[in-house]
């Protein structure tokens, strides 16, 4: 990057140092003290835990060209030490602020349209379908893992360069005035929410509280810009209206129950369920595919409902940015682990889900296990050792806990229990010692297989003696649950 002195100094004035060492152009922008900061800005940032500050005289020595301090973080002698390093260095209140003001600094002069995502679900899965639906553009910049914060949000901008054709910006929250910050640092052309959920309920008491927050999407999207949201939601349609009177376009699948009174869909699909056709020689199971009118067949890239409708979303903003429909048939999309991933494990098809959960990713998954009968054949792997196919196949989760869910907890960990029950689920292991497993094992009580255990590793004896080559496995929890280790254990005993 190069980014001009000029802009920096219309923010934050004269800096202090020798004027003669400041140079014409910084070339990062950096806040990690262990990376190459030849010719870069440092900015230290102070957290919980932790103040960058620390790091600030060995940054400048080393090399780093300017730097942002926090006036309150500096006392006399390291002023004083920082000033006759001779570096400039610029005195803020806030560091996290001046690095999202630079984030927004650099993305105007970038000028690539900037996607800004956020939703209770499905946020990061849709950033990776908008990455690829935007793909035929050019380079595209988007969040990588858990940057969607208020210091990955900034990340991201930055990592843009003057080839980048686009940048794809994750935006998530943990309260009120999180994502109008982020908003304000990349200034977006186009927003899109996936949808209003459950999650943080804990945190922000209710779900209309939940969609004031993520509309504040809208904050600083440009005035001719565009938000793209689910139809049929009363409650998102209700926060979005108070937010934003621009533009906004609609999507879902065809056969969605809509609420009565809200606007029609702009943008709709038809999910056409895996069909076999014959290919000279033995049948072969043809994918699912949504079809949209005015664009060719769509191959969908990861299975479910659920991520049918997350690429109507992502198709919506790659028409708004002029993407030929030729070059969405076949879309190649690489999302985080335990994010809709599939794996074969001794000829079984393990579905990883282990990331992260909220009641509604929670429902669309056991959604999704429960069509497995209807998708393609389990994924070509070994069968364990001495286990015969089974004849009717199966179809089992493993199932932990969700957080900051507040005093709607055990209602909504019973909701998604009853769901397991209400789909004839083969079996079900739920992780979890305390009273969310209980209000769970009451919920889930007459499924033919049901177990309780306090660890992940602990869910592996059951599954061994239940799983049979064709069968299905879900595993889903929170992250802080870990279900994770329990992957390892079962590639072992299983692939």
């Amino acid at each position: 990057m190069t980014l001009p002195l000029a802009p920096l100094l219309a923010l934050w004035g004269e800096p202090l140092g020798d004027p003669a060492l400041q140079p014409a152009n910084l070339t990062a922008v950096s806040t990690d003290s262990r990376a190459d900061l030849a010719g870069a800005l440092f900015v230290p940032l102070v957290g919980e835990r932790f103040d960058g500050h620390r790091f600030l005289e060995a940054a400048l020595a080393g090399g780093a060209a300017a730097a942002v301090a926090q006036r309150d973080r500096l006392s006399p002698d390291q002023l004083e030490a920082v000033a006759a390093l001779g570096r400039p260095v610029w005195l803020v209140e806030d560091t996290l602020l001046a690095y999202q003001e630079l984030g927004r600094l650099w993305r105007r002069q970038l000028g690539a349209p900037v996607v800004a995502v956020t939703g209770s679900a499905g946020k990061t899965t849709t950033r990776e379908l908008i990455r690829a639906a935007l793909a035929s553009l050019g380079p595209v910049v988007a969040s990588s893992g858990n940057e969607n914060n208020d210091v990955g949000g900034p990340l991201t901008l930055l990592k843009a360069d003057a080839t980048t054709c686009a940048l794809v910006v994750e935006m998530g929250m943990r309260g009120l005035g999180e994502i109008e910050r982020l908003s304000r640092c990349a200034e977006p052309d186009v927003a899109v929410i996936t949808n209003i959920g459950t999650a943080h309920i804990g945190r922000l008491g209710s779900r209309e509280a939940i969609a004031t927050a993520k509309c504040e999407i809208t904050a600083a999207l440009r005035p001719d810009g565009l938000v793209v949201i689910p139809a049929g939601d009363p409650l998102l349609e209700e926060a979005l209206a108070a937010s934003w009177s621009g533009r906004v376009q609609r999507v879902a699948l065809a056969d969605d129950p809509l609420e009565a009174g809200t606007p029609a869909a702009d943008l709709v699909g038809q999910l056409v369920p895996p069909s076999t056709a014959p290919n000279d020689g033995p049948e072969r199971l043809e994918p699912e595919r949504l079809e949209v009118e005015g664009l060719p067949p769509i191959t969908l890239p990861l299975a479910g409902r659920h991520n049918a409708r997350n690429l109507l979303l992502a198709l919506a903003v790659a028409q708004e940015l002029g993407v030929e429909s030729t070059a969405l048939h076949n879309l190649v999309v690489e999302v985080p682990g335990g994010r809709s991933r599939r794996l074969a494990l001794g000829g079984m098809t393990v579905l990883d889900e282990t990331y992260n959960a909220s009641p509604e990713a929670m429902l669309a998954a056991l959604d999704l296990l429960a069509a497995q009968s209807l998708a393609a054949p389990p994924l070509v792997a070994q069968p364990l050792a001495g286990q015969p196919p089974a004849s009717d196949p199966a179809r089992y989760a493993v199932l932990g806990t969700m957080l900051e869910l507040g005093e709607s907890s055990l209602t909504l960990h019973r909701r998604v229990a009853e769901r397991a029950r209400s789909l004839g689920l083969d079996g079900l292991v739920i992780v979890d010692g305390g009273d969310e497993g209980t209000a769970m094992l009451e919920a889930a009580a007459g499924l033919e297989r049901l177990v309780r255990v306090s660890r992940p590793e602990e869910a592996l004896e059951p599954l061994l003696a239940w799983l049979r080559p064709g069968d299905a496995l879900l595993l889903k929890a929170s992250r802080g649950v870990a279900l994770e280790r329990l992957l390892p254990l079962l590639q072992e005993r299983l692939g």
